[in-house]
């Protein structure tokens, strides 16, 4: 059995962990869960962290958790949040859940007949059993309210002047009834989270050795941060989302390949599963010739196969090829739509009426009488440029401007037009 512990070190994983669970963990298989609000139908980057420990964690032979907050995401977490989240009715809540769990079944084992296959579950099932009087009276009564308020997630928002509601207050109680009943009724010893739930998972340990004198224990994994001091995982656009309509693979694809050096180093430990000899010889690499960015293209590889499929990765590969290396007409047809117009966002754009398209006679009737003025200023340009051989379409170079116009149409209905090496235009036919 491989050691969790060790691996997460290694790979730069391993935040803060309670006195003895190295010790425990040597005993044989042992269970641990990790927790995801679900507040939308998708996991973004954000939670890949979590995802990668719980995956970590299953492959060193121990059997794996993913909670995911049906009860506790109508409340929200406010570690860390300098504001109250908007509550989700149920409906919502749980079509999010759906969406998450067809995720995380891309990186854990829950079909195996093994005895450490991942399982789901979801605090709705045993939280939505307790009338609040229950609750305050059978679980309230074990911690106090000085306990609560040492926590560095509770004092932040109450030093910042934002306040706290009581509903936000009692999630870390809440929390650690989770950890407590899945100790108790799933042999579940280990909460794994990011480490602002530090505090939050210890409410756990706590209420355990209260209720049940017990034993349980807590392992942290830092929060991931990127060397320019803004937040991972955002762009311009928003969330990086593993889901590929919020997220298209080609963006997905393209976010980790745009990382920098520094992070790079990072993120090849945190979100790959290569072993280590591997990693460090890519590093090597790496470190010989930085402009090949041999580590950018390995992470966005890895990645992306375990998010999206293999076929997903090679369409992005090539659109990206198509920009930045030498590409054909095959691979533009190769792409889908959405592909083909996310590579070219916010190019120049014509539309041509298709009857008026299936008229022209040559190549310098296309520039000249329906796209003068966006590609080229006048036929005189064109028909130079072309002679030039500065001009092509779908990625074929071409010589003579008088050809007859014989061009297969992308998806049916577009022509990419070159100008240089730089400056593409897309035609419409509609």
């Amino acid at each position: 059995m491989n050691s969790f512990i060790e691996e997460l070190r290694w790979r730069g994983m391993l935040q803060d962990m309670t006195p003895e669970i190295e010790e425990h963990l040597t005993k044989g298989m042992a269970s641990a869960y990790l927790g995801f609000d679900p507040t939308a139908d998708s996991l973004h980057i954000g939670h890949m962290v979590g995802v990668m420990t719980l995956l970590h964690f299953q492959r060193a032979g121990h059997k794996p958790f993913a909670l995911v907050g049906g009860a506790t995401g109508m409340i929200g977490d406010p570690s860390f949040k300098s504001a109250e989240r908007n509550l989700l009715d149920k409906a919502t809540l749980d079509h999010n859940i759906a969406g998450i769990q067809g995720q995380l079944s891309k990186f854990l084992d829950f079909s195996g007949s093994t005895s450490n296959k991942a399982e789901l579950v979801n605090n709705y099932d045993w939280m939505s059993e307790f009338s609040f009087l229950d609750f305050i009276r059978d679980i309230g009564k074990h911690i106090t309210v000085n306990y609560m308020m040492s926590k560095d997630s509770v004092k932040k928002r109450l030093e910042d002047g934002n306040g706290l509601s009581f509903t936000e207050f009692t999630y870390q109680l809440i929390q650690g009834y989770d950890f407590y009943h899945l100790w108790k009724n799933e042999n579940c010893t280990i909460q794994l989270g990011g480490s602002d739930q530090w505090g939050n998972i210890l409410t756990g340990t706590e209420l355990i050795r209260r209720m049940g004198g017990g034993s349980a224990y807590a392992l942290t994994v830092p929060l991931i941060t990127k060397a320019d001091g803004t937040k991972f995982g955002k762009t311009e656009g928003g969330s990086v989302w593993l889901d590929p309509e919020k997220t298209s693979p080609y963006a997905f694809y393209q976010f980790w390949l745009n990382v920098s050096d520094e992070d790079a180093l990072k993120y090849i430990r945190i979100f790959t599963i290569l072993d280590q000899q591997t990693i460090e010889n890519l590093e090597a690499e790496h470190a010989e010739a930085p402009h090949l960015r041999v580590l950018q293209k390995q992470i966005a590889k890895q990645i992306t196969i375990m998010v999206h499929g293999e076929s997903e990765l090679n369409m992005a590969m090539k659109a990206s090829d198509i920009l930045f290396g030498k590409s054909s007409t095959e691979d533009l047809t190769a792409l889908d739509e959405r592909t083909f117009l996310q590579v070219f966002e916010g190019v120049p754009q014509v539309q041509v009426d298709h009857n008026e398209y299936a008229s022209l006679g040559s190549i310098l009737d296309l520039f000249g009488d329906i796209t003068e003025g966006v590609v080229f200023a006048s036929k005189g340009e064109a028909r130079k440029m072309i002679q030039g051989g500065g001009v092509s379409i779908n990625k074929e170079k071409l010589s003579d401007p008088n050809a007859t116009i014989n061009l297969t149409l992308l998806q049916n209905k577009y022509l990419l037009v070159q100008k240089g090496k730089k400056n593409y235009y897309i035609v419409e036919v509609k």
